[in-house]
């Protein structure tokens, strides 16, 4: 029901001014959710707004100034005016110049002679114009001296730490921090991989505590800030950030992370997001149903994708990478595929590629901006990490996860690991994707090491069965 009280007003004049005070202290992220409230706010004082136009004034404002905006009083459209030039005004500091504009002409069909509406629409076209013909010199300058940052998502299993090394390896005359988060119990990763340093990585942060798209959004943040403070005490300039996100991460809250923290938004920019694509198991994973208020991972990465990487093509026929390539160009139609086996790519197709669009995101997800976003994993997916001391009797290894793997594959999304192999000096490394596993002896052991560690990801898993499964193969 709409609140037309005098207090009512108060509120959204309130919050419009506290938004548009945010906003010349470049506090923009803090700016857009008090121009969203006191948007929200505005239409509950609207006592002429009918339940189809509810909501419209956010989410779709040349809509709303088309259909329903007629029975308004004069007074009331020159309000509502002031308020959509204000959130254009502050995404065209966050560079959404396209949605900015929609909402400008939107204020300029309600008060044609407002002269804030018409210096705004000015400003945002010559912007627009700048930006077409690559000429936008302070926004050049403006961003020379920000880092840009890579996001390598994708599922479980799709090759990320491939690439990763990839890049670190091929780019010997940059520098990279590097952020890396792995969804489990226990941290495998650091023990299946050269370690980023010797790949010439800077900086490395791992994060094991949770998913880098939830709960850990502050740990990510602290990690970005630490990085900018080191390299300013250090008195060097990075050639750049890499974020490996969890296989089950939506890429959405963590783009979020470059317009949510002020500090970030002025030092980093988010140069664009790149998944991986495994061309032998990815297409399970786009067309499975999810409970209900439950996102798809695999969707949502392919959906915010700047760069597509279907990755192990040599796995499947070119018929199976024709019917991936049209389910992942029904869901984003215009990204560029890269066809890729072990991960190797021209870095020039997915570094300096300038590719995030926050205008295209906002497209796609018109709640991008909103800060109370949270994103519900399946319940149903967990993982399972065992440690324990002992020795694997190697014909028994393989006879349990053989087994194992032919009756749970399908639940079982990844497997991986570091075990001690009775008779070997070595560590026995291995890694599984479904119901393809492989393993191989790698480092010898340093002394004192010596202990097996694995971890399971995947639906519905039983920890007691697995742990005890486990165990039988110790000699």
């Amino acid at each position: 029901m709409a609140c037309t009280a005098p207090a009512c007003a108060d509120t959204w004049r309130e919050k419009h001014a506290s938004a548009r005070q945010a906003a010349e202290e470049s506090r923009l992220f803090e700016a857009v959710q008090l121009i969203n409230a006191a948007l929200e706010s505005f239409e509950n004082s609207q006592a002429g707004t009918g339940t189809e136009q509810q909501g419209m004034m956010l989410t779709d404002p040349a809509r709303f100034a088309a259909e329903a905006a007629g029975s308004m009083a004069a007074g009331a459209k020159v309000d509502l005016a002031g308020l959509w030039a204000t959130r254009a005004d502050i995404l065209m500091g966050l560079g959404g110049l396209k949605r900015a504009a929609g909402e400008l002409g939107a204020a300029a069909l309600l008060a044609p002679e407002e002269t804030r509406v018409k210096e705004l629409l000015a400003e945002c076209e010559k912007l627009q114009k700048y930006q077409e013909e690559g000429i936008a010199e302070d926004a050049v300058a403006a961003t020379q001296n920000k880092v840009p940052v890579h996001i390598l998502t994708g599922f479980l299993g799709s090759g990320k730490t491939t690439l990763l090394n990839h890049i670190l390896r091929e780019s010997h005359t940059k520098r990279y921090a590097v952020i890396e988060n792995e969804f489990g119990e226990i941290g495998i990763d650091d023990k299946l991989i050269a370690r980023r340093e010797d790949l010439g990585a800077e900086q490395i942060i791992e994060m094991n505590n949770g998913c880098i798209c939830c709960t850990v959004r502050g740990d990510l943040i602290q990690g970005l800030r630490s990085i900018l403070k080191k390299t300013s005490l250090e008195g060097t300039k990075l050639d750049g950030v890499i974020i490996e996100t969890t296989g089950l991460a939506d890429p959405a809250p963590v783009a979020q992370t470059f317009f949510a923290d002020d500090v970030i938004q002025s030092k980093m920019l988010l140069d664009g997001i790149i998944t991986m694509i495994d061309a032998k198991h990815a297409l399970q994973h786009l067309r499975e149903e999810k409970p209900e208020g439950v996102e798809n991972e695999a969707v949502e990465q392919v959906a915010f994708a700047d760069r597509i990487i279907i990755n192990k093509t040599d796995l499947v026929s070119s018929e199976e990478v024709k019917v991936l390539t049209d389910e992942i160009r029904a869901i984003n139609r215009l990204v560029p595929i890269i066809y890729t086996q072990n991960a190797k790519v021209d870095l020039t197709e997915i570094i300096g590629i300038k590719g995030f669009s926050l205008d295209r995101v906002l497209e796609a997800d018109s709640e991008f901006l909103r800060d109370e976003q949270e994103h519900q994993h399946d319940q149903t997916v967990s993982s399972v990490g065992i440690e324990c001391p002992g020795e694997c009797d190697q014909a028994r290894l393989n006879a349990w996860i053989a087994k194992l793997l032919t009756e749970r594959g399908t639940d079982i999304f990844r497997t991986k690991g570091v075990l001690a192999v009775k008779g070997s000096d070595h560590k026995f490394v291995f890694q599984g994707i479904h119901m393809i596993f492989g393993g191989q002896p790698q480092d010898p052991w340093p002394s004192g090491e010596r202990v097996n560690r694995l971890i399971f990801i995947g639906r519905n898993l039983d920890r007691a069965e697995l742990e005890t499964g486990f165990k039988s193969t110790l000699a």
